[in-house]
């Protein structure tokens, strides 16, 4: 069996979480011996695509010329979209009418969580189809704490914040719909800690003016460090004291993964797609809004948390359930059945 791993703008998107989400279906599919190519004029019996682009529509077209059985994985909605770059409002329709489009006329879908799959079941499909609950994974061995990264990440940052100040970290694209705006004002009203927002500033151009002011003029307690290299996201995870996620739409989240493979605490808005699988005061902390975010980010700095260690060991058992080795054993196990069963 070979598989065919399609993802159309792989260097525009490779630091986003369709870029992520890409490579941890090559790595969880290496743990299993599947066979990869990401070359559309390479041999394949079937065809896994991560985007909904022109390309990929072409991708599936050929595809399906060829009769080779083709998945999407549904990380693209309306949803998601919207607060994003600049113009995203008014493109989001157009991103709707393309994930339609192209999810329905895929033979197989895949969606990274059971909220997702709902979404594209009741707003996107016009006929019932399978799709297939496979999580985007971590790699639990690797995404772990590290006392040596740990004085890597604070030795290379100790002229850029004040190191003796607790702190509180995020991931991602700075998008409105990450929450920074929230952020800010949070990182305000918690003016004793410090706060850092990891993500490409690559991208900082295609944001709105609103958006650039607030990476251009940060709080004092606030800094933007843009992308960096995994030995310094992982000391950073090191490093702090908890993680802070203000989002306020995901399909599921990579950096909730992430945090809690590294046992660190996640403090994260109340919004639906964590309604299933992570539970406030159990694996998680949970906030409505930014007094809420506020006080359970002190909570914890000010060890006020009685079964804080509970709660860490329980969001690490939900990392290990989602660990990439076992990931890639259900690719596999949905590959071998779609190419049993495939007309």
């Amino acid at each position: 069996m070979k598989v065919l791993l399609y993802s159309e703008g792989k260097n525009s998107f490779s630091k986003s979480g369709v870029g992520q989400a890409l490579n941890h279906q090559i790595e969880a599919l290496g743990e299993n011996n599947v066979e990869v190519t990401l070359d559309k004029d390479d041999t394949y019996d079937l065809v896994h695509i991560n985007t909904i682009g022109i390309k990929s529509y072409d991708m599936l077209k050929e595809a399906k010329k060829l009769n080779k059985p083709v998945i999407f994985h549904t990380h693209t909605t309306y949803e998601d979209f919207r607060g994003s770059i600049k113009g995203s409002y008014f493109l989001s329709p157009i991103i709707k009418f393309w994930a339609k489009k192209l999810y329905n006329a895929a033979d197989y879908l895949i969606s990274p969580s059971e909220y997702t799959k709902n979404l594209i079941k009741t707003k996107y499909l016009e006929k019932d189809k399978e799709i297939r609950v496979i999580s985007n994974g971590v790699n639990t061995k690797k995404f772990k704490k590290s006392e040596e990264l740990k004085q890597k990440f604070l030795n290379e940052y100790k002229n850029i914040y004040d190191i003796r100040k607790p702190l509180i970290i995020t991931a991602g694209l700075p998008f409105e719909r990450k929450g920074i705006r929230d952020f800010v004002e949070i990182v305000n009203k918690c003016s004793d800690y410090q706060f850092l927002w990891f993500g490409s500033s690559s991208v900082k151009s295609m944001l709105p003016k609103r958006i650039q002011d607030i990476i251009d003029n940060p709080p004092k307690n606030l800094v933007f460090p843009g992308y960096v290299e995994k030995d310094i996201l992982i000391g950073a995870f090191s490093a702090a004291k908890a993680f802070l996620f203000t989002t306020y739409e995901e399909n599921e989240g990579i950096v909730v993964l992430e945090t809690f493979s590294a046992k660190l605490p996640l403090v994260v808005r109340d919004i639906p797609v964590y309604n299933d699988w992570i539970e406030d005061g159990k694996s998680c902390f949970k906030a409505k809004d930014n007094e809420e975010f506020c006080q359970k980010i002190k909570n914890i700095v000010e060890n006020k948390v009685e079964n804080l260690d509970d709660i860490i060991k329980n969001a690490y058992n939900v990392a290990c359930e989602r660990d990439l080795k076992l990931i890639g054993a259900k690719y596999k196990k949905y590959y071998e059945d779609i190419l049993n069963n495939f007309r």
